[in-house]
């Protein structure tokens, strides 16, 4: 799984997706299969549930947090859950964006567990995705470094001068620390492109390995892709 092809990982995840997304609740075996898929995907790429909870929970508790108010808001038919009355329709849409959720971020989290991020870059370059999405997205996944190294500079200098606030009054500081990471990394940003360009960088990313399909990457993805539609089929039909 970690060796097939970026765009063949990106494909099939992203139909997973899109067939979850485009599943009303009453389908429901297709989020079955959806569900399947991405546990077979999970188990042949040995990523374990720790791995997938630890960077699925960023997500997750948000999306969970803002539909569970549905229920409350939506107007309709009522049912009596002990003392509480909800709306049976908000009952309905609560739980298929929680379940379309769930599986559109584990679709995420397993392609950032088996792809890295420049491939997944490349992948989205290969499959003529808009070139200036794929350049900023490139340059933030590479800056962000730059800001990390800068904010850990200026925590360190903080700390060595004994900083510690005890009330609001001196936390002023903050706000002079934050003009003076933003400068500092905007020039260290430009000195980097600077550099870029004096080695050559005219619009994208050099690599020493172009992407190349294979058997077994068109196999997987026709399987998935076909596995997938079958289910999606299947689940409308007997719903």
């Amino acid at each position: 799984m970690h060796r097939l092809d970026p765009r063949v990982k990106l494909l099939g995840l992203a139909s997973v997706t899109l067939v979850a997304v485009s599943t009303p609740l009453h389908a429901w075996p297709a989020f079955v299969a959806c569900a399947l898929a991405l546990i077979l995907v999970a188990t042949v790429a040995r990523v374990g549930p720790h791995v997938l909870w630890s960077r699925a929970r960023v997500v997750l508790p948000l999306v969970v947090f803002v539909a569970v108010f549905l229920p409350f808001v939506r107007g309709g038919a009522q049912i009596s859950i002990g003392p509480v009355s909800v709306s049976e329709a908000g009952l309905a849409t609560f739980a298929a964006v929680s379940v379309k959720a769930c599986l559109g971020t584990l679709s995420a989290v397993l392609l950032g567990a088996t792809t890295s991020f420049p491939d997944v870059l490349h992948a989205l370059e290969r499959l003529r995705a808009p070139r200036l999405l794929v350049l900023i997205a490139g340059f933030m996944y590479r800056y962000l470094f730059v800001i990390v190294d800068e904010t850990r500079r200026m925590r360190t200098a903080l700390a060595a001068r004994a900083y510690r606030p005890r009330h609001v009054l001196e936390a002023a500081a903050i706000g002079r620390v934050v003009i003076a990471m933003f400068l500092r990394t905007f020039d260290r940003g430009e000195r980097v492109y600077v550099a870029m360009l004096a080695r050559g960088y005219g619009g994208t990313m050099p690599r020493l390995d172009s992407l190349a399909l294979r058997r077994t990457d068109v196999v997987v993805l026709g399987g998935l892709v076909a596995a997938l539609a079958a289910a999606r089929v299947a689940a409308e039909v007997i719903a």
